[in-house]
C-alpha cells in the first residue's frame, strides 16, 4: 500500500518521482477546458502544492470539489514549469474523501482575525493560523530542548491547587459542592466537605512548587497551562494560557538575569532558523520588519538597571507621561516602551524593586526597601519576563508572609524547604502566548492559542 507522504517532504524532494501519494484540503481550484490546477495544502508547511488533473478525471468524482475539500491523490511528481514552484503532481488517481457546499467559511482568500475568531473551529486551515500554530508547535519543542540540554529537569505541577501564588484573588473555584445549597459552617461554605476537603482553584503559577523540585534538583522547569479569573478583555489577556517557568538553586538574582538572556536569545535563533517559511508571511502580512527585529534582538546587549535607576531617567527625560512616574509606583507599558525604544534601543533588565510592589516569595534586599526582582523589558512590547530571587531565609519569609495577610501554616510545606537545607534559588515566569505574539507579529493574544478561554467565551 503507497503510503501518504507530507507536502513539506514532497516540496524538498532532489528528483522527479514516478509515484507519490498526498492527502489534504483544497486551497483553490482552476477549472480548464484541458486540463484543472488544485492548490492542495495538509498543513505541514506553509507551500501548497499544484496538482495538475485531467478533465476525466474529475468528472467521475461525486460532488463538493472546492475550496475546503478533502482530497487524497496518487500521482508523478515532475519538474513544474511554472515560477515560484519547483514541483507539481500529475495527478493519476483522486479520491473526494470529504466534499464541501458554498456554505464552507473559508471562500474567500483572506478574511479579518475578528472573523475568523468566531470559527476557531476552522482557523487553523487559513494561511494565518496554520502559520501561527506551525510556530507554536515548533517553540514548545525549542523550549524543551533549552531546557533538556542544559540538564533541566521537567517538573508537570499541579493545575489544582489551594494556594494562589501571585495574591490576587483571581482564581477559578474547583468544587463538587452544590452550588445552590452548600454546606454551611458559621455562615460560610464548610469547605471541608468538599472533594479534597479545602477551597482550591486551578493554578495561577507553578512557581512554589516549583521551589520545592528545584531544592532536591537543582535546576528544574515547567511548562504548562495558568489560569486567571481576570474579567478582562484586553487584547494582551485570556483566561487560559501557558507559563514557561524554569527554577534554579544556587542561584541569585544576576545568574537569574543571565539565564532569561539566554533563554530569550535561543527562543528567537530558533525561530529564525527553523520558522524561516513562516516568519516570511508574518513579515509581509502581519508585522513589517519583523524579521529584522528578530535579528537585532537575538544580537542585541541586554542593558541591566535598577527601577530606582529607571524613575531617575525616566523623570529626567522630559516625555510627558499618561501615568505619572514616581518612586513607590509600578511602570506602566508606556514608561517600559519609552525605555526600551528611546533611552536604550534595545532590550533592558530593570531590577531591584520597590517590595511594596512585589509578591512576598521575592528576597529582601539589604536596604530594607526593595526586593531583588527583575523585569525583562523589549522593544514595541515592553515586559516580557518576570522574576526574582526567592527569599531563603526562614524568619524573613515568615515576616513577609504575615504583612501580606497569609495565615500562619496556610504554606507550611513551602516553608519547610527554608527550615531543613535551604540555599539562595531564583527563577522567572514567561507567558508562552505573548512570546508568540512577539516572534509573530500578532498583535491580539487570542490568535495565539488554539482555543482562546475569555470572559462569556468557552465555546469547546
Amino acid at each position: 500500500m503507497l503510503k501518504r507522504l507530507p507536502i513539506k517532504i514532497i516540496l524538498a524532494e532532489s528528483k522527479p518521482a514516478p509515484l507519490v501519494k498526498v492527502c489534504g484540503w483544497v486551497r483553490s481550484v482552476r477549472r480548464g477546458k484541458e486540463v484543472s490546477f488544485i492548490a492542495l495544502n495538509d498543513g505541514s508547511c506553509f507551500a501548497s502544492l499544484q496538482l495538475v488533473v485531467e478533465p476525466q478525471l474529475l468528472d467521475v468524482l461525486p460532488a463538493g470539489l472546492g475550496t475546503g475539500a478533502c482530497l487524497s491523490v496518487v500521482g508523478e511528481l515532475i519538474a513544474s514549469p511554472a515560477e515560484g514552484q519547483q514541483w507539481e503532481l500529475q495527478v493519476t488517481e483522486i479520491e473526494l474523501l470529504g466534499g464541501v457546499d458554498e456554505s464552507f467559511p473559508l471562500q474567500k482568500k483572506r478574511h479579518s482575525f475578528e472573523f475568523l475568531r468566531s470559527i476557531a473551529h476552522l482557523r487553523p486551515r487559513s494561511n494565518s493560523f496554520g502559520a501561527v500554530f506551525r510556530m507554536r508547535s515548533a517553540l514548545s519543542f525549542a523550549v524543551h530542548q533549552y531546557f533538556q540540554q542544559r540538564n533541566f529537569v521537567h517538573v508537570h505541577t499541579p493545575i489544582i491547587t489551594t494556594n494562589d501564588c501571585e495574591g490576587a484573588g483571581e482564581m477559578f473555584r474547583v468544587t463538587t459542592l452544590d452550588p445552590q445549597k452548600p454546606p454551611l459552617k458559621d455562615g460560610q461554605i464548610d469547605w471541608t466537605q468538599d472533594f479534597f476537603g479545602d477551597s482550591t482553584g486551578l493554578t495561577v503559577s507553578g512557581q512554589l512548587q516549583g521551589e520545592l523540585f528545584a531544592t532536591a534538583f537543582s535546576d528544574i522547569y515547567t511548562f504548562g497551562p495558568t489560569f486567571r479569573a481576570e474579567n478582562s478583555n484586553t487584547s494582551r489577556h485570556v483566561s487560559e494560557f501557558w507559563m514557561i517557568e524554569p527554577e534554579r538553586a544556587f542561584c541569585d538574582l544576576a545568574g537569574n538575569c543571565d539565564l532569561a538572556e539566554d533563554f530569550l536569545r535561543h527562543m528567537v535563533g530558533y525561530a529564525l532558523e527553523h520558522c524561516a517559511e513562516d516568519l516570511d508571511f508574518f513579515d509581509q502580512r502581519i508585522e513589517k520588519g519583523l524579521i529584522k527585529k528578530l535579528q537585532s534582538l537575538h544580537k542585541a546587549e541586554f542593558h541591566r538597571v535598577s527601577y530606582t535607576e529607571t524613575v531617575d531617567q525616566l523623570q529626567k527625560s522630559g516625555q510627558k507621561f499618561e501615568f505619572k512616574v514616581e518612586w513607590g509606583s509600578d511602570l506602566q507599558s508606556e514608561h517600559e516602551r519609552f525605555l526600551t525604544e528611546q533611552i536604550y534601543s534595545g532590550p533592558v533588565f530593570v531590577t531591584d524593586f520597590p517590595k511594596g510592589i512585589k509578591a512576598f516569595y521575592m528576597r529582601d534586599n539589604d536596604d530594607g526597601k526593595t526586593v531583588a526582582a527583575m523585569d525583562l523589558l523589549v522593544p514595541r512590547v515592553g515586559e516580557i519576563i518576570g522574576g526574582s530571587q526567592r527569599e531563603e531565609r526562614l524568619d524573613r519569609l515568615q515576616q513577609k508572609m504575615t504583612a501580606h495577610g497569609i495565615a500562619e501554616g496556610e504554606l507550611d510545606w513551602y516553608l519547610d524547604i527554608r527550615r531543613w537545607g535551604s540555599c539562595p534559588h531564583a527563577g522567572f515566569g514567561l507567558g508562552f502566548e505573548r512570546l508568540l505574539m512577539y516572534l509573530t507579529g500578532m498583535e491580539n493574544i487570542r490568535d495565539v492559542i488554539p482555543f482562546p478561554r475569555t470572559p462569556g467565551h468557552a465555546d469547546f
